[in-house]
């Protein structure tokens, strides 16, 4: 579709999937000369009241002349899009620049007139609402400001998609046609309506395919154990609710497994919502096909060979995609394990898991088959009942994830009301500024836990194409913490968590009670605590004669100590028969927690294979043999237990050999229809495993706390946003000052003094006077440093800075290192600096390989370093540390999102291990944090307000008990990179 048209080349950028209000896709793309076939097809479907609200008249068929009119477009006055399914035209938008009197004109006029038309069948769906997003974005990129569209009244739906879109208004009526005016600048509320619509759209599309009313099996063999066959038999022996069916075009029988059985889904006489595809790589294209024609409504391909086998598997890869998208449909996979949902109303089975996860709480995502079998093996292990806290609501193990990502499966479980918390496998993150604020609007509702894979690998995984981030793990970990996100390190710690989160209260600070009956476990677990940051209070032993009636009253009286915000109670094994002891033990340990709901409390156990099943029973029941692990994993070891109610019998861990651990890993689980009401307490095999799920517990607590208040981003009076902007739109245009940067940077433009900034690859970098001038815009000094080639240039430099001065080396090697010697402060006259100036020469070398800079003194304080990036991947990031060892060799640097706000500026100074040295440690002065605060907070709004501004570095920043001083800064312009979480709602394309 690439035609050149009148006076602009085919504009590929506008092209784009999206998800539709139903769950369904569309692609939007401009309209071009050869359309013509399209657009009359497209029109003939549409109903006369349609046709008659867009041109206010009967226009039962296009002329030869409207065909032309409405396919030849400049892409700039004039511009077309359409909304396509199947390659076919369903929807229609275009828009004409008028001038003040309504006439066709060109620029600089900045109104259009805006027209829609969408086939009657896709009426509904929010096409018109998706097309009207991306023709705004258009106008605006071709200077176009508002649009006003006239619109007959008794055409309410096309009212209601104006009135909605969140854009500011005018209204009028004339003439029996209502005319709306809107400018296209993006509102906040403009901005809530689109990411709302997006959730709900993306939100749909995942639960299409996790709770369809039919699933066709494509590749389906005779012979069991195929990958085909293993699929359609667990979805059947799962009790699959809806329609099922098994597809292979090699097949006589017309039942395959107790299923029906056709050669191509086309024989299907009903209609098909999912398609599980497991054929070879190469008869997928045919397979996709026959689903799309037939009205599927997703895929989950879990065949192999595509961007994980190379370079060719990865073209494979984005034409399975291109034609996905092309009928409408959403695909999990390629290289997918499946998806399940355990729901009563659904009983989804479509993966390659043999038995059924038991119906819970917990939402799974994986990137990895492995890891996701890993985790199905162990949550189902967690012994007895038919619901849970530890079974799984639904599960998605994205394979490739070619389409659906983590991103779609977290706008899912948003508001999914069977899942309360979401634990997560990640790989990579193909969008984490979208993934970024998903997470912090999800965790404000229900925890999310994280763990990331290939941390370190340098690489994303074979079969995840995702942008490239120069920022360290460590960053990006601070960053997921910041949106509210409960990072782990390991999957064990991922279920630990979760189990925690997932039905006990969170703890309203860390302030930890610890008891029982084992000095040394109480102890251990003392020292966890603080290992941890909490705030343990002396453990409280209770004897190893300790009864079941003597931890009840020593937990009550813990959980009504106003000093306690939870509790980790301590338990070794009894001696001599201890089934009816363990039962005991856990009644009263559920009757005591029971009496104070808003405390958590949890269980630490050294491998008490009876507690561990009286725990889950909590009555002297004997155990029942519970199923075989899901997917037939490996054995897990040591896994957390929850308490359940009295009158649920326990079930035993399967295993005929079991590990220590696993000896121990029977669970809790509710009644059916209880578990809303019971709350279970999870027991974990270690005080450490206990203690650090329950400070992830604090901190996410504490999250959710502050989160209700965010804090504001202030307006300051004295900065000069426009300016800003006009020097910066000047300095990329080439009208640059001197070289280098100001400080320590300044040392180098000595020698190319009048030069233009330094333009390369990465962006402009500029020089002392205008990186000086631009900071000031925003109300941030900067101490001037002068160049000093030569002592008498020096002098002249002191002169002008006036006494005391400070003489410094710039050399790469030199610089910030005044443990090297290269700097000498205090310098109060002629004299003094010229002998400093021999010192340095005679210690160092020439005054050209030093870069010498003379200047003035400030006031002595904490010496500290300010950064702010723009990374391609993660977005505006602003990072705190204190100068030298400890942010460079230590690493305790602090990150947080840009827009700062007044909380985050709080938060980010005293987060760093090294903040005491700001606040008076051991008698000095306490530096003036206010000013640092303010100073990162103007930081923040500079590169929020103008994207060019991709880097800054001021380094270092001396805070002082009064004030501060930077005496070193950078300043780098470039292109902004592309924002994919703002503009219109689009599918990435990788």
């Amino acid at each position: 579709m690439q035609t050149p048209t009148d006076r602009h080349e085919y504009p590929a950028h506008w092209e784009a999937d999206v998800v539709l209000r139903d769950g369904g896709t569309a692609r939007i793309r401009p309209i071009a000369a050869d359309d013509a076939d399209r657009l009359v097809s497209f029109y003939e479907q549409v109903s006369a009241e349609s046709k008659y609200y867009r041109f206010f008249a009967p226009y039962p068929r296009l002329s030869a002349k409207d065909v032309h009119r409405f396919t030849h477009h400049d892409f700039v006055d004039r511009v077309g899009l359409a909304a396509t399914v199947g390659g076919e035209f369903i929807a229609t938008v275009r828009y004409d620049r008028i001038s003040a009197d309504g006439m066709p004109a060109s620029a600089p006029a900045d109104e259009a007139e805006v027209a829609f038309l969408v086939q009657d069948a896709h009426q509904g769906r929010g096409v018109a609402s998706a097309l009207l997003e991306h023709i705004a974005a258009v106008a605006r990129e071709r200077g176009v400001r508002r649009f006003a569209a006239e619109v007959l009244p008794a055409n309410t739906k096309m009212i209601k998609v104006f009135t909605d879109a969140g854009y500011q208004q005018k209204r009028s009526f004339e003439d029996g046609v209502v005319r709306l005016e809107f400018d296209l600048e993006p509102t906040d509320r403009s901005l809530a309506v689109q990411r709302a619509r997006e959730q709900r759209a993306e939100a749909r599309s995942v639960a299409r395919l996790l709770a369809p009313g039919s699933v066709a099996v494509v590749g389906a063999g005779r012979t069991p154990g195929g990958v085909g066959r293993s699929v359609l038999e667990n979805l059947r022996d799962a009790g699959f609710t809806g329609r099922l069916y098994a597809v292979n075009g090699a097949l006589e029988e017309k039942e395959l497994a107790g299923v029906p059985a056709h050669r191509s889904v086309r024989d299907i006489a009903e209609p098909v919502d999912l398609a599980v595809i497991a054929v070879p790589a190469e008869r997928v294209p045919e397979a996709v096909a026959e689903c799309g024609e037939h009205g599927v409504q997703g895929l989950v391909v879990v065949s192999a060979g595509y961007a994980e086998s190379g370079p060719e598997g990865r073209e494979r890869q984005r034409a399975l995609v291109r034609q996905v998208r092309t009928y409408g449909m959403r695909l999990i996979g390629p290289n997918a394990f499946g998806v399940i949902n355990t729901s009563p109303r659904t009983r989804l089975n479509a993966s390659l898991a043999p038995e059924m996860p038991r119906t819970g709480r917990i939402g799974l995502f994986a990137q990895s088959g492995a890891i996701g079998i890993a985790l199905l093996s162990r949550l189902h292990r967690r012994g007895g009942g038919v619901t849970g806290v530890t079974g799984v609501s639904t599960f998605v193990s994205s394979g490739n994830r070619a389409d659906v990502s983590g991103n779609d499966v977290l706008q899912y479980w948003y508001d999914d009301p069977d899942t309360d918390v979401a634990l997560m496998y990640l790989e990579s993150i193909g969008n984490p500024r979208k993934f970024t604020r998903l997470a912090r609007r999800t965790a404000a509702a229900k925890p999310l836990v994280v763990v990331q894979g290939a941390r370190h690998g340098g690489a994303a995984p074979q079969g995840h194409a995702v942008r490239a981030t120069r920022l360290p793990h460590a960053t990006v970990s601070a960053l997921l913490r910041q949106a509210g996100v409960v990072r782990v390190d390991t999957i064990t710690e991922l279920v630990d968590a979760g189990l925690l989160l997932a039905r006990q209260p969170l703890p309203a600070g860390p302030r930890v009670a610890i008891l029982g009956n084992s000095e040394s476990l109480g102890l251990l677990t003392y020292d966890a605590c603080l290992a941890q940051g909490l705030q343990p209070l002396p453990p409280r032993d209770l004897t190893t004669d300790a009864s079941a009636e003597g931890f009840r009253a020593a937990l009550a009286q813990a959980l009504a100590d106003e000093a306690c915000d939870a509790v980790v109670v301590t338990a070794i094994p009894a001696v001599g028969e201890r089934s009816a002891r363990d039962a005991a033990l856990a009644q009263a340990l559920r009757s005591a927690s029971a009496a104070a709901p808003d405390k958590p409390v949890l269980v630490v156990h050294v491998e008490l294979g009876g507690l561990a099943e009286a725990l889950s029973a909590a009555t002297g029941t004997a155990p029942q043999p519970a199923p075989a692990p899901a997917a037939g994993g490996a054995a897990q070891t040591g896994d957390a237990h929850p308490v359940r109610p009295a009158d649920d019998p326990p079930q035993a861990d399967p295993d005929p050999d079991p590990d220590p651990d696993a000896q121990a890993q029977a669970e809790a689980q509710d009644a059916p229809g209880a578990e809303a009401h019971s709350r279970l307490i999870p027991a974990y095999p270690a005080a450490e495993r206990a203690v650090r799920a329950l400070a992830e517990a604090v901190k996410y607590g504490q999250w959710r706390r502050e989160d209700a208040d965010p804090g504001r981003v202030p307006e300051y009076d004295d900065i000069d946003e426009k300016g800003a902007a006009d020097q910066i739109a000047r300095l990329l245009a080439g009208e640059a000052g001197e070289a280098g940067g100001v400080g320590e940077e300044a040392g180098k433009a000595g020698e190319e003094s009048g030069k233009a900034g330094e333009q390369g690859e990465d962006g402009l970098t500029l020089g002392p006077d205008d990186t000086c001038d631009l900071l000031a815009r925003y109300g941030i000094g900067v101490r001037r440093a002068l160049p000093a080639p030569t002592p008498g240039e020096a002098v002249a430099a002191a002169e002008r800075l006036g006494y005391p001065v400070a003489l410094k080396t710039t050399a790469p090697h030199l610089r910030h290192r005044a443990d090297l010697g290269g700097v000498r402060l205090d310098l109060a006259d002629e004299g003094q600096l010229r002998r400093a100036y021999a010192e340095l020469t005679g210690l160092f070398g020439e005054p050209e390989e030093l870069l010498p800079v003379v200047q003035g003194m400030a006031p002595r304080g904490v010496d500290t370093v300010v950064h702010a990036v723009i990374d391609p991947a993660a977005g505006a990031v602003l990072s705190f540390g204190l100068a030298g060892a400890p942010s460079e060799l230590l690493g305790d640097t602090a990150h947080r999102l840009i827009p700062v706000t007044d909380r985050d500026a709080a938060s980010l100074v005293r987060s760093i291990r090294t903040a005491p040295l700001l606040f008076g440690w051991r008698g000095s002065a306490p530096a003036d944090v206010a000013a640092l605060e303010e100073l990162l907070l103007r930081l923040s709004r500079l590169v929020d307000d103008h994207p060019e501004v991709v880097s800054v570095s001021l380094e270092p920043v001396v805070v002082a008990p009064r004030g501060l001083s930077v005496l070193g800064a950078s300043v780098r312009l470039a292109p902004p990179p592309a924002r994919d979480d703002l503009g219109p709602r689009t599918l990435p394309v990788y």
